[in-house]
């Protein structure tokens, strides 16, 4: 994918989400109401370089207070395409479950929910019958 070609395309965008920060190993979508971030942030992978993982990404959501943002963990995924699923994912389930404005709580159980463990191929359901 093309460093400057959006992760993921407005288009496929749920309503009120938009890109907000992009460079080569970090993307950040907003929502305008209530605030929140999805952040992917690819970083060092802590595994022995032996095992071939060396960088990761990491999925994290912010959300704002009156007085402070607080950042939260959503998961990590091995590849940028797991990372823009998940956060294509995340999006999804905020616009459909969260309808007050200003409820963070809400939304981070929304967030808890998402399994990236769905985001990973079936090598074996990949394979011709």
């Amino acid at each position: 994918m093309a460093v400057d070609q959006d992760p993921i395309p407005q288009e496929a965008l749920p309503p009120r989400w938009g890109l907000a920060e992009r460079c080569e190993g970090r993307f950040v979508y907003r929502h305008a109401r209530p605030r929140i971030d999805l952040i992917a942030d690819c970083v060092p992978a802590r595994s022995h370089p032996t095992l071939g993982l060396c960088r990761h990404w990491e999925l994290q959501y912010r959300f704002f207070l009156t007085d402070r943002s607080v950042s939260r963990s959503i998961g990590r995924v091995s590849t940028r395409r797991a990372a823009v699923d998940g956060l294509l994912e995340c999006m999804r389930r905020v616009h459909e479950r969260v309808s007050t404005a200003d409820d963070p709580l809400t939304v981070g159980t929304v967030l808890e929910d998402v399994s990236l463990a769905d985001l990973v191929p079936d090598r074996l359901s990949e394979s011709p019958p």
